[in-house]
């Protein structure tokens, strides 16, 4: 057996060959099951959305998509760092990438943006056009 193992559960035939794998595996060694990380398509939409709310400019913001995704992330409670820029102008966000968030944070993430974004009368143009805008969430945030 090698070193390390990875199983994505995707279907009931890798489910099996992970079991067999633990059965196999020798006392001692670590399992560790992982929720599932974000999808492709919240990624998207998530995107989407971020250049929604730039393109607004909520309360005379004017910051690219990259930094509301921090500003999001950290009202979140994700951990986000900043640098200096290399001309002086200023800091810029770095570090904590949605590549690492579960479907669930991202969720929470998503939530977050419609939040602020319909509190603040973001038109959701781009994330229309990109076939993400969710009518039925729409309806339950303004219920």
């Amino acid at each position: 057996m090698s070193d390390k193992q990875t199983f994505i559960l995707r279907d009931e035939r890798i489910v099996g060959n992970a079991l067999a794998a633990v059965r196999a595996a020798e006392v001692n060694c670590r399992v560790t099951i992982y929720p599932p990380l974000r999808t492709l398509d919240q990624n998207a939409k998530a995107w989407a959305m971020l250049a929604d709310v730039a393109r607004a400019k909520p309360e005379g913001r004017e910051w690219a998509p990259e930094t509301w995704k921090a500003a999001f992330m950290h009202f979140l409670g994700h951990q986000v760092m900043f640098a200096e820029g290399l001309d002086g102008t200023g800091p810029f966000p770095v570090g904590f990438r949605t590549s690492r968030l579960t479907v669930r944070q991202m969720v929470d993430l998503i939530t977050c943006i419609y939040k602020y974004g319909d509190e603040r009368g973001v038109e959701w143009r781009e994330t229309k056009r990109g076939g993400f805008y969710d009518e039925m969430m729409a309806r339950e945030r303004a219920a």
